[in-house]
């Protein structure tokens, strides 16, 4: 798959290689005997130790409240045309296909336009596809602290009177000790995420 070169210049000009790196995970195949995930194995990394941020019910919340679950997070926006549905509708797909495994999975939809993703809009908003799933934001700068935290490229882009957003795809999953083990490309069907959520919640 080619990567926008829109987002490549952009991503340099942030000085994200290893950002770059994970974006473009989707153009590589793991190799035989390499990895026994689909998604690119994470386990032992430095950066995506936790989140602190609120719910809709203005609660701060951390991975610490889903111990005992595997936690699939992402990073994106209300407002985003194709790329967020998609992730969250196959998100919802990927909890059917666990069975009742599948209650042991937290989906957390983590906005990077707090400007407009009140808690009066991210809630139903990320509901719409499972009640299950929860909505979480922060103000500008924890938003930003959070995207750094992992690695997760994003940034307000003009459009006429108003503005999109460009952000990288990447799911993070988490196996149920809090610990961040996998990003799942978005290339990726349901099919392989809940293959590798199994294995997390066999405790693979």
């Amino acid at each position: 798959m080619a990567f926008p070169l829109r987002a490549w210049a952009r991503a340099l000009a942030a000085g994200g290689l290893l950002i770059l790196l994970l974006l473009t995970s989707g153009c590589q195949d793991n190799t035989v005997g390499v990895s026994r995930f689909h998604g690119l194995d994470l386990t032992g990394a430095s950066y995506g130790r936790d989140f602190r941020l609120l719910d809709a019910q203005g609660r701060e919340r951390s991975l610490a409240d889903f111990r005992g679950k595997v936690v699939l997070l992402y990073f994106g926006f209300t407002q985003c045309p194709d790329v967020c549905p998609t992730a969250l509708s196959r998100a919802a797909e990927v909890k059917k296909l666990l069975g009742a495994e599948g209650e042991r999975l937290q989906v957390i939809f983590v906005t990077i336009d707090p400007e407009r993703d009140t808690p009066q809009v991210i809630q139903p908003y990320v509901a719409a596809f499972d009640p299950s799933f929860l909505g979480l934001y922060g103000d500008a700068q924890r938003t930003r602290e959070t995207a750094a935290e992992f690695k997760v490229f994003y940034q307000k882009v003009p459009t006429g009177g108003s503005y999109t957003m460009d952000h990288s795809t990447l799911s993070y999953a988490f196996d149920p000790q809090g610990r961040l083990r996998l990003a799942l490309r978005h290339e990726q069907n349901a099919q392989d995420y809940a293959q590798d959520l199994q294995r997390l919640l066999q405790g693979d």
